[in-house]
């Protein structure tokens, strides 16, 4: 965009041209000038922002989100994360001890999660596991397993509160740059009531999918399976049954659709890194941990694993100043009917004099 001062030059210039004299410095007519360049200046950045609301290239916010809707799309809301927390206590109960629904635990962050149900420690053990959901929705809701060990105020008859598996499943709003890169894909591959495209639109309608591939001929022809995941991974049968009965209704005749979840492709991790100066070991792992548990969701649906990727992500975590990838040895293709999703990980620190 011109710059203020060119555009109030240009017009000077033009004006002492057609008036026959140079006015000066701080007259009424260099005032008014002056003025008439800044609302000039800007209706050209009004412009500049029109224009670049125009093209889905370069909307954002809700201009961009109409522009997804003339592809029938819509952007991905944020996702809660889910898991379980284990409430326990110092022995064996001596009664039952009732935890409410909307039992409120956290982490030492301060991320709050809440029991989904009620629960009851019964007389004689000495824990209980109760689903939960993360409070807010967004990917910080995916927490490591131990990382949720606070309560303000505990049940009656328990001492302990943590999670001993993961959160997961949190996902924040879907972002400008990824809502860009599907709308644009929308018109690389245009759906025709037929293609693969089509159905994988279709079934990416439903706001808790985050992934859908269509494999054409998978059971000979006339046949087309849709593979569905979710932020959480591998989606539940309501879910596909609900997909399923959609299609039905938009499919071609005589095809025969079947909505399928993915077939799960552990990939373990194996690293070892070394911590910047300030940092211990345990902050450092438990931030990678969270950070491949937050790469490793249904988005991931049909994509290779690469080593690349996975040693960037660690190297990225802060306060890791080093890291040697151990495994995979390899990047790991993935088939369109499979999901890669996250094993065991291993982190350690690297060992004196390895550091090359």
């Amino acid at each position: 965009m011109e710059e203020l001062n060119a555009i109030y030059e240009r017009m000077r210039t033009i004006f002492s041209e057609e008036a026959g004299f140079v006015p000066n410095d701080g007259c009424d007519a260099i005032v008014r000038l002056y003025a008439l360049a800044s609302e000039v200046q800007a209706l050209l950045a009004q412009a500049d922002w029109v224009l670049n609301q125009s093209f889905p290239q370069t909307a954002a916010g809700r201009y961009l989100d109409y522009h997804a809707e003339t592809r029938a799309l819509t952007r991905l809301p944020a996702a809660k994360a889910t898991g379980v927390l284990r409430f326990s206590a110092p022995s064996a109960a001596v009664t039952d001890y009732e935890i409410d629904a909307g039992s409120v635990a956290m982490t030492s962050g301060g991320v709050r999660f809440e029991t989904t149900e009620k629960a009851t420690l019964a007389k004689g053990k000495n824990y209980v596991d109760v689903p939960a959901i993360a409070v807010e929705a967004g990917a910080n809701g995916n927490a490591i397993a131990g990382a949720i060990h606070l309560m303000s105020v505990y049940p009656v008859g328990i001492t302990q509160c943590e999670n001993p598996e993961a959160f997961s499943g949190g996902s924040d709003e879907e972002s400008d740059e990824k809502l860009r890169e599907r709308v644009l894909e929308s018109y690389k591959r245009l759906p025709n009531g037929a293609n693969a495209a089509f159905y994988e639109q279709e079934a990416m309608r439903f706001p808790t999918v985050a992934s859908a591939k269509a494999v054409g001929r998978a059971r000979g022809i006339g046949t087309v399976d849709v593979y569905v995941s979710t932020h959480a991974g591998a989606p539940e049968e309501k879910l596909l049954g609900e997909i399923a009965a959609a299609l039905q209704k938009k499919r071609e005749i005589a095809v025969d659709v079947a909505v399928k979840a993915p077939t799960e492709r552990t990939i373990p991790v194996r690293a070892e890194l070394t911590a910047e100066q300030g940092w211990t070991m345990q902050e450092i792992t438990d931030a990678a941990t969270a950070a491949l548990q937050a790469y490793f969701t249904g988005e991931r649906l049909g994509e290779a694993v690469y080593t690349a990727k996975l040693a960037s992500i660690l190297y990225g975590v802060e306060g890791v100043k080093n890291c040697h990838l151990l495994a995979p040895e390899a990047d790991v293709s993935v088939s369109a009917t499979e999901l890669p999703v996250l094993g065991a990980v291993t982190l350690t620190e690297i060992e004196a004099g390895e550091e090359a």
